[in-house]
């Protein structure tokens, strides 16, 4: 069992840094890469999924990473900040040129980057959304939207998903939906974040079944939809429902999911936020996920690869009405209007769109799914596999029929890919989570999944049960 299973620390969206396995993984490490990583524990509070560190970098570029001693990992992980590579030459260049000119503006002015790129996020934005605020991260860029829409509403109440994840500030976690950011010593939260389970067809938490992963609708009557209406109703002053689109875990709503809460919002006068600091900005084959799902938010909350990977920058995205906080301070973060910050974010778009990164997220990752089902079909370990674009996920089960997942199996699935070079996180404890940059080639594709089909191989034949 995972140390998290023995009760240390829950089952997240991250991969455990106690088990077994990292504890080998470390007492391999080069000697200098050793020393640094002990100097960081040293230093640096412990928390969970960040401490110890797996290992120390000096290097990024592209789709690589390099730590001190040479040795190189395919990245296939990268925080989703990594959309367009790591290092890229042009935002390299761009910001270099940036720090020359100007590096920093007081918050009582205004720039010539930080008003481009209001300009731009309006132009790009789904629907009728053309007024912007920026922050210097995802998690303040949520809680700015959750001001507004108290302010907006007249209401502070919030619906969420259980398992999601919104940030580590204290209103972005009460929303949240995982223990290790809301439970413990984190508590209490904010008043009126109200849950509910979310879609999961897989592993429907309403408890029906699946067709080979996919919802019957029949049956379920997409009852984790229904359920949102339930709950509004029965409040009647929610002010807002708050989630991603398409969760980073990774799972797609069910069809028609977002339509009906949606129409449930505008009948109970709430507003519909979606979270895409992981998933947006062409991560699912589309700019923007809520694309996929037939439904315009009132806000759009944007981060992560924002920042191309080099700096954090974050942006909510919002119907001009809703400006109506003109005598409060919803952020006026010091680097809300950061020029630097700014010219990362502008240049990032650029670059998405001159190289037509989504449609290369579109192409790859329908042939990276198929791929997965070849691997789905050979390996009995398999339980699921899905996504959409370059956002995929592999369930490790020990049983196809019982689901149970096969946690075991996953951390040695990670850590026999990371031996040979390649870099993912697992999800819940057993969903190979697999989001490589934008950029990626067929090749690096291939050649990554060969190095999973190697690794589940092995890891199959040490655990003859499966798990």
């Amino acid at each position: 069992m995972t140390s998290a299973r023995r009760g240390s620390a829950p089952l997240a969206e991250g991969d455990t840094n106690r088990s077994p396995n990292r504890e080998a993984f470390g007492r391999r490490l080069d000697p200098a890469v050793r020393a640094l990583v002990e100097a960081d524990a040293r230093h640096f509070l412990h928390q969970s999924l960040s401490s110890p560190c797996l290992s120390a970098l000096r290097r990024a570029e592209g789709l690589w990473l390099e730590d001190l001693a040479g040795r190189r990992y395919m990245d296939f992980h990268g925080n989703n900040v990594h959309h367009i590579g790591h290092g890229h030459p042009r935002l390299i260049a761009a910001l270099k040129a940036q720090l020359d000119e100007l590096p920093f503006t007081p918050r009582r002015f205004t720039n010539q980057p930080a008003v481009a790129l209001a300009e731009k996020l309006a132009e790009i934005a789904p629907g009728d959304l053309g007024k912007v605020l920026l922050a210097p991260g995802g998690s303040q860029a949520i809680e700015m939207a959750l001001k507004l829409a108290r302010a907006v509403t007249g209401r502070h109440k919030t619906i969420s998903f259980w398992d999601s994840f919104h940030g580590a500030g204290f209103g972005a976690a009460s929303i949240g939906g995982e223990a290790l950011f809301r439970s413990g010593p984190a508590g209490p939260l904010l008043a009126g974040s109200e849950h509910v389970a979310p879609f999961a067809c897989y592993r429907c938490p309403y408890g029906y079944p699946d067709r080979d992963g996919q919802p019957q609708l029949e049956l379920c009557g997409m009852r984790c939809a229904s359920f949102i209406r339930y709950v509004l109703e029965k409040e009647r002053d929610v002010a807002a429902v708050i989630a991603e689109p398409i969760r980073a875990v990774p799972y797609l709503p069910p069809p028609g999911f977002w339509p009906e809460v949606r129409r449930a919002c505008d009948d109970y006068g709430a507003l519909l936020i979606f979270d895409e600091i992981p998933t947006g900005l062409g991560r699912t084959g589309r700019l923007f996920a809520s694309e996929h799902c037939g439904a315009v938010p009132d806000m759009l909350v944007l981060g992560k690869a924002l920042g191309g990977g080099a700096l954090p920058v974050a942006a909510l995205v919002t119907r001009p009405e809703f400006d109506v906080l003109g005598e409060y301070a919803l952020g006026h973060y010091t680097h809300e209007k950061n020029p630097l910050l700014a010219r990362a974010a502008l240049t990032t778009l650029a670059i998405i769109e001159d190289e037509r990164l989504v449609e290369n997220a579109a192409r790859l990752g329908a042939h990276a799914l198929a791929r997965l089902e070849t691997l789905k079909a050979r390996h009995a370990l398999i339980g699921d596999v899905r996504g959409i674009g370059l956002l995929l996920g592999v369930e490790l089960v020990k049983d196809r029929t019982t689901k149970e997942p096969a946690i075991e199996a996953a951390d040695a699935v990670l850590y026999r890919c990371l031996e040979r070079g390649l870099s993912f996180k697992t999800t819940f404890g057993n969903v190979l989570t697999l989001t490589p940059p934008l950029t990626v080639t067929e090749a690096e594709i291939d050649r990554a999944l060969a190095i999973l089909d190697a690794a589940i191989g092995e890891t199959a034949q040490a655990l003859p049960s499966g798990g």
